[in-house]
């Protein structure tokens, strides 16, 4: 039996370009933040790493608050979209702060500029935009190959604006005289397309109703679950009760601290290379594979009648792809670098693809165990891993960074520092993907829900 559909072609693309928003943010922040810190404004890299993690304690409640929120927000909206739309007019908002320091500050004030600003945008903004674009995934279609349709339409739209920041930015700092003005003028183009395609994305899509939300197939109809009123608290016990809530938190982490090393890439080509215009051709390499894998990701998953397999097999293909890449960089083969990092990225594109479906399925698992729906909640796992991963990370950059005695006033760094680009360059990306693989090798939510649906079908034949 086919299933219903719920949208046109227009609302998946229109739904998508969201994460041209999501990106302008996302990649200017991991990709340069620091590089801007050090190198412009003259910050240590260590101190900044360390506010960084300490803002990521503000980060830690309030994934749970705003999926909650969403979760019991009732409007003409709908629950998800008045938080994306309104959220992004303040990440908007601090992304330009954090990029307009001002040079005529103390150093503790400018380190207290970039904390607040950075924090309200993460901590605030960015979690209340973020987990209410991950949730509309669930909140506008039942219809699982839509849904991840919308994934893929998503992340070729991320990646698509991550291959563009990486590859331009640089080139624009330059245009625009290569000092903290141009960085705030760059900021400031990136805000404004931020938020014309956020507010784009969010007229897109239409929630449906609560009524047909709950009208879900056989077991909707045999379990007569009544709606129940739950705490903060009682949501958090729902989510760490799901494990697959937890493997997918856990591998989102991971992906934001891989990004986060690759982010490194900026002072490797610099120093290491010797070119640091080479990043913008690493970014090419890496995003044209991820673009194309995530086109043909939706046939894949109908074809392979899922999305475990196929999620598997492509981590493992990246890792190996990684692999591959520390062994060109170490034969010093430029073009074997390049082919290999677009292998490992190519591997990696369907997870990003379907991910958005995987955590839908993760949260019918809860609906299908507790008898409770917690579709906003459970789209915190998105904004959780993209802050502890992409914010440990770039604090993880800073803190390397100093412990190997970087020097941003210097054209030649020491060789410890050479040393330990490479290592946070080429090494770490392999560890990490080798574990999220292991990962893949045990997320087998679709099967458990089958399972489920088959013993309550039983029950109630």
């Amino acid at each position: 039996m086919n299933e219903k559909k719920y949208l046109k072609w227009y609302n998946k693309v229109g739904y998508g370009s969201g994460d041209v928003a999501g990106n302008v943010v996302y990649a200017f922040l991991t990709s340069f933040v620091m590089i801007y810190l050090t190198d412009t404004v003259g910050l240590n890299a260590g101190i900044v790493g360390t506010l960084i993690a300490v803002s990521k304690l503000f980060d830690g409640v309030t994934d749970l608050f705003f999926g909650s929120m969403i979760d019991k927000t009732k409007s003409k909206m709908g629950k998800a979209r008045p938080w994306m739309f309104y959220g992004f007019f303040g990440c908007a908002v601090t992304l330009v702060g954090i990029f307009a320091i001002p040079t005529s500050l103390g150093k503790t004030a400018q380190y207290a500029w970039f904390f607040i600003c950075y924090t309200l945008l993460n901590a605030v903004f960015y979690t209340a935009n973020n987990i209410a674009y991950s949730a509309l995934t669930s909140l506008v279609t039942k219809n699982n190959k839509e849904r991840v349709e919308m994934g893929s339409f998503r992340f070729i739209f991320a990646f698509s604006t991550s291959l563009l920041i990486q590859a331009m930015t640089i080139g624009l700092v330059v245009k625009f005289g290569s000092d903290a003005a141009a960085w705030r003028m760059v900021a400031i183009i990136y805000a404004i397309i931020g938020i014309i395609t956020n507010t784009i994305s969010v007229f897109s899509v239409k929630e449906l109703s609560d009524e047909e939300l709950k009208e879900d197939g056989n077991e909707a109809k045999s379990d007569n679950v009544k709606d129940e009123k739950y705490t903060l608290i009682d949501a958090a016990k729902l989510l760490i009760a799901n494990k697959y809530y937890l493997m997918i938190c856990g591998t989102y982490i991971l992906q934001q601290l891989y990004s986060a090393m690759l982010g490194v890439g900026t002072y490797y080509m610099k120093y290491v290379m010797g070119d640091e215009n080479l990043f913008s051709y690493f970014a090419w390499a890496i995003n044209i594979p991820l673009i194309i894998a995530l086109i043909i990701t939706p046939s894949l998953v109908s074809k392979w009648k899922g999305m475990y397999k196929l999620n598997l097999y492509g981590y493992a293909l990246g890792t190996l792809g990684r692999a591959l890449v520390v062994f060109a960089a170490y034969i010093g083969n430029l073009p074997l670098m390049f082919l290999f990092t677009g292998v490992a990225a190519f591997g990696m594109g369907p997870w990003q693809g379907d991910m958005n479906a995987v955590i839908a399925e993760c949260s019918q698992y809860t609906y299908l165990t507790k008898g409770k729906r917690v579709d906003g909640t459970m789209y915190s796992c998105t904004s959780l891993g993209v802050k502890l991963g992409g914010g440990l990370g770039v604090a993880i950059q800073g803190w390397l960074l100093e412990f190997a005695g970087y020097d941003g006033t210097a054209a030649v760094q020491a060789e410890s520092c050479i040393s330990m680009l490479k290592t946070m360059y080429l090494i770490i990306p392999v560890v990490i993907t080798l574990i999220i693989t292991f990962i893949m090798s045990r997320m087998k939510v679709e099967k458990a829900n089958e399972e489920l649906r088959g013993k309550k079908n039983y029950s109630t034949v």
